[in-house]
């Protein structure tokens, strides 16, 4: 692909970019760099290759959700500073 100012200022424009010309210039030895790289990816026969979803085998670290019994309502409330109808009864935060 050529790479041409044309094409800086128009990718610098589609990134709200002003590059002045040193930065246009790295900008077109990167993107060259960048496109010369992806040919090479390009060029490796793969055919043959599986693909991967993780590049290392990984195992499900999660417990099963199973449901456990829990602590009754006068449980809870038994250590509670305020109760009131079975409920905890906290200060009023709203006005």
């Amino acid at each position: 692909m050529n790479i041409n100012e044309k094409l800086i200022n128009h990718i610098a424009h589609l990134a709200r970019l002003e590059p002045n010309l040193e930065e246009k210039e790295a900008l077109r030895k990167n993107l060259a760099q960048i496109l010369d790289y992806i040919g090479k990816l390009k060029s490796i026969d793969t055919d043959k290759i599986e693909p991967l979803i993780h590049s290392i085998e990984m195992n499900n670290v999660l417990r099963e959700d199973k449901t456990k019994p829990g602590i009754t309502r006068e449980q809870a409330l038994s250590n509670a500073p305020e109760k009131e109808a079975g409920f905890f009864r906290v200060p009023k935060i709203i006005e």
